[in-house]
């Protein structure tokens, strides 16, 4: 029994955003879960345009996120090489297999010639399509423009006499009349190949058995399956993947909150979280906190439902990422909060025993790793306690006044175990409630009347600057 492939096969134009993320999940997952093989290959063709050399930035992201591929860049495989500026002899070949059957032919045609054909097929009301006007040149013809130098482009010759259907595992069995099809283009002016041909030679060639991608690639897969049609290659299992919209209901686009992979990593959600959300966003789980694995054996992939949109919702992301750092070992945690503490604060002298009691006390506050810097603030810098942050904290201003009287007594104690005793036996005679005494104390030190124990806030930033701070 043949093994099932997967590819992941982005463009290094641009960031890795969520859409990406989730196409390349489902295709991790898939491989995941029927034990199959997952490609990941880079199509680079567009140099002009490529941010990211030799896709260092993808792999890195599909690295954090914990999608290890088995074929592709840098570890190679048997279908290399995994970039596509570098199998243009590829594409050469199969180009001629097609020449030799007849299915291309060369388009002389120029950019503005088009342009004049769609814009007058537009206003005719038609769908605008190429006339073939190229396949009426006579070979005299041909070679009268080649020995003239004029710039071509191979076109796919779609038989508009058949139908294509391909198996989708959301939708089913899809038909498309090929008669509402133009024939394409397989190359540029310039020789090198376009995304349609490239894209379905590298999954020819790469011997993949199911595609999943976003749905935008539905038409571009009725033209591709032409292409293996034409090949003798067998159609490939489909599955194109609804798009991402968000809360309004618009395209996810880079101007939506969370768009971007980086900016989501930057601001501290976890990578199990991303895949976790990623994963469950659109379908119904009876659990919704699932690691990878999880995930895998929970998808159904032979009972898929499908539709035309997900949502996008950031703060549903927030919730998930909320979970996963509860969940979170404390030592693992530290490592985790570490770099965003140190882009505010000096940490170089803090030890690892100091932060985790620290982080610990607000493990279960934590949302996304950047609110550390929030929520720790009150250790490097003294809070400023407002009249209404006190009189919220306790409500009786006698008491209140009681309290501070107490503690600017006792601020010649020499040791935190006697300054915070007395303090508590005068308060008691005074009828003062240790509640409000406790948050009294935290208040003052922290900025909040909850959070760490007095004796481990002691430990933390020491006698002197709890007095300090207490007594001010």
């Amino acid at each position: 029994m043949n093994k099932n492939r997967v590819r992941f096969a982005p463009s290094p134009t641009g960031t890795m955003h969520i859409g990406n993320v989730r196409t390349s999940l489902l295709n991790y997952i898939f491989a995941l879960k029927t034990h199959g093989t997952f490609i990941l290959r880079i199509e680079d063709t567009d140099t002009q345009r490529n941010v990211d050399p030799q896709a260092q930035q993808i792999m890195h992201h599909l690295a954090w996120l914990g999608m290890s591929y088995q074929e592709g860049p840098i570890i190679g495989g048997p279908y290399a090489p995994y970039y596509q500026s570098e199998r243009h002899d590829i594409y050469q070949k199969n180009l001629e297999i097609l020449q030799a059957t007849n299915s291309v032919y060369r388009c002389f045609c120029t950019q503005e010639e088009l342009e004049i054909k769609r814009n007058r097929q537009i206003a005719l009301k038609n769908p605008p399509r190429y006339d073939r006007t190229c396949t009426k040149l006579s070979a005299a013809d041909i070679q009268k423009k080649l020995d003239a130098a004029v710039p071509f482009v191979w076109r796919m010759k779609v038989d508009e006499t058949k139908t294509i259907q391909f198996q989708d595992l959301g939708c089913g069995t899809l038909t498309f009349d090929l008669k509402n099809f133009s024939d394409f283009a397989l190359t540029r002016a310039d020789g090198t190949f376009t995304f349609m041909f490239a894209n379905c030679i590298d999954d020819i060639e790469m011997k993949i058995t199911h595609i999943l991608r976003g749905q935008d690639h539905q038409t571009n897969s009725v033209g591709q399956i032409a292409i293996m049609l034409a090949m003798g290659h067998p159609i490939p299992v489909f599955w194109h993947l609804p798009i991402l919209f968000n809360v309004t209901g618009k395209k996810l686009s880079k101007r939506d909150q969370g768009f971007s992979l980086e900016d989501l990593k930057n601001e501290g959600f976890l990578p199990q979280a991303i895949v976790n959300y990623l994963g469950i966003i659109g379908a119904s789980f009876e659990q919704e906190i699932l690691s990878m694995e999880q995930l895998a054996d929970a998808y159904n992939f032979d009972n898929m439902h499908t539709s035309n949109q997900i949502k996008y919702d950031i703060e549903k992301l927030r919730w998930v990422n909320h979970k996963w750092i509860a969940r979170t070992a404390l030592a693992d945690l530290v490592q985790l909060c570490k770099p965003f503490l140190a882009k505010k604060y000096d940490i170089s002298t803090m030890s690892d025993e100091k932060l985790s009691i620290l982080i610990q006390s607000v493990q279960t506050d934590i949302i996304i790793l950047e609110d550390i810097t929030t929520l720790l603030g009150f250790y490097f810098t003294p809070p400023v306690v407002t009249p209404e942050q006190m009189n919220n904290a306790i409500v009786d201003l006698a008491t209140q006044a009681k309290l501070q009287i107490i503690f600017n007594d006792l601020k010649n104690s020499i040791t935190f175990e006697a300054f915070l005793n007395t303090a508590k036996q005068q308060a008691q005679a005074e009828q003062i409630a240790m509640k409000d005494f406790f948050s009294f104390v935290r208040l003052k030190i922290t900025g909040s009347p909850k959070g760490l124990g007095i004796a481990e806030l002691e430990k933390c930033l020491g006698f002197e600057e709890i007095k300090k701070r207490i007594c001010s």
